[in-house]
This record gives C-alpha cells, structure tokens and sequence, in this order.
C-alpha cells in the first residue's frame, strides 16, 4: 500500500504543477484572468474541449498541445493510483478482518486460559494487573498507553509456582488447534501473532518431548520459564491487541472479553449491572 501512496503523492505533486503552469501560461499568453486561465487550463488538459474556448495564437496551441500529453498523463495517474488504493486499502482491511477473527478463535480456544495459567505463577503480576483491567470507557489512547507499557515491562514467570503438568495437558489437548492455525495463510499479514502462536507451538513441542515433567532439573526448569516468559509476554500484547479492535469493530464481543478479562480475580461473564 505505501508504494501506491508514494505514486498517488507523485502524480499529485506532478498534477498541480501542470496545472499552475498551465494557468499563468494561458493567463500571458491568452491575456485571461485566473478564473478564466484555470479553467482554460482544466479544459485542455481534461481534453473535455467544450468548444467555447480555443487557443488563438500559435504559441497557445503548442502550449495546448503540451498540456494535453502532460496533463493527461497525470490525470490518469491521479485517477488510476486513486482507485488502486482504494482497492487495496478494501482487500488490506478485509485481511484485518480475517486475522482478528482468527485471533479472536485462538483466545477462546487458547489464549485466555493461557493468560490464567501464566499470571498464575507471576511473581510481577500485581504491578501489572491494575493497567490491565480494561474498561469499558477505554479509549485508543488508553491501549496505545497500556500495550507500550506491557513492552517495556519485563514479565518473570516463577518456575516453582508454575504447574507444569497442567500447562503441559492442556496445550496437549489443542496441539491439533495450533497446528491448524499455523496451516492458515492469513496469519503472514499479522507478524506479531506469527510469532506468538509459534512461541505458544514451540512450549507445546518442548513441554510435550519429556518423557515426564516431575522433577525436572533447575538448567530445565530455567529453559522452560524463558520459553513461557516469551509466549506470556507476546500473549498479553496479542491479547491487547485484539481487545482494542473488539472495543472499535465489535463492541459487544469486546463487552464479554471484559467481562472475562483473566486478569481480574473478579471477572464473571454474568452481567449484574
């Protein structure tokens, strides 16, 4: 889509200077005011040609002539490229759409009783959680706050709080989920849930590889805490993420994500007020 901008921008920028030189050229060389020059200058480089006007010296039909290659040629280039970004600004946001629906399955499915299970064991989680209780009055500025403090804050999951085995069977249960959703080509325009879900896939294959997960040395047990820090950082910006498209497209699906939010204690789908 940038490209395209870029071209629009050009053919704009090329538009208006063929049409400024057009109009005091036929406003010196036709002795016109600029009311009349401009639209001279519009007529002949639309090639509308209404006929009410027409060059009546020889220096203005070259001077015609030259506006009506040139003219011409940047009008179409504003027209083309105008419809060519729309067109793609349409498909990319069709894409969006997808991908959030996508999002919005694996935090039913995954994502949200991953958040439980990993805030669960996190020994920073109270410095945290007030930022992440999203309310219903939040606003974009609220999650652009919320999602750069998340980035800057670095999550440290307690490995001897952690409970492995029900980490380990429940990302057992949805390994054919994750699987399929690593299958779907729409996640390549969404490179931040690319990487989580290969994160969240990658704690599956090395939680899943052990013969047993009890007693498991402390080297282990500090390799699997930096494997579930990378999938919880990465889980709570994805989970961000979404809420803020749930709060602008679907305010009813963002209603129940908040009334879900795994990191309010209290949270209850049941609405009391």
């Amino acid at each position: 889509m940038e490209a395209v901008r870029r071209r629009l921008r050009i053919f704009l920028a090329l538009f208006l200077l063929v049409a400024s030189i057009g109009t005091i050229g036929f406003m010196n060389l036709e002795n016109l005011s600029f009311a009349e020059a401009f639209y001279y200058n519009i007529v002949t480089m639309s090639t509308v040609g209404y006929g009410d006007i027409h060059p009546t010296n020889p220096a203005s039909r070259m001077f015609a002539i030259l506006l009506i290659v040139m003219g011409g040629a940047t009008f179409l280039g504003v027209i083309a490229n105008g419809t060519e970004l729309l067109l793609v600004r349409r498909e990319e946001q069709g894409r969006i759409r997808k991908v959030n629906m996508v999002l919005g399955v694996f935090f039913s499915e995954v994502g949200d009783r991953l958040l439980v299970l990993l805030s669960g064991c996190d020994d920073s989680i109270e410095t945290v959680r007030e930022h992440l209780l999203v309310k219903a009055q939040w606003k974009h500025e609220d999650f652009a706050r919320t999602l750069k403090k998340m980035k800057n804050h670095h999550f440290k999951i307690d490995h001897e709080q952690a409970d492995l085995q029900s980490l380990h069977d429940f990302l057992l249960t949805k390994r054919s989920f994750l699987v399929s959703l690593l299958e779907n080509p729409v996640l390549i325009e969404q490179e931040g849930f690319s990487e989580l879900l290969l994160a969240v896939f990658h704690l599956a294959d090395e939680l899943g590889c052990r013969q047993s997960i009890a007693n498991l040395p402390a080297t282990d047990m500090k390799h699997l805490s930096g494997d579930m820090n990378r999938v919880y950082q990465k889980l709570v910006e994805q989970w961000l993420v979404y809420l803020q498209h749930l709060k602008e497209q679907y305010p009813y699906l963002f209603s129940l994500a908040i009334r879900k939010n795994p990191f309010d204690p209290d949270a209850s789908p049941v609405v009391t007020q």
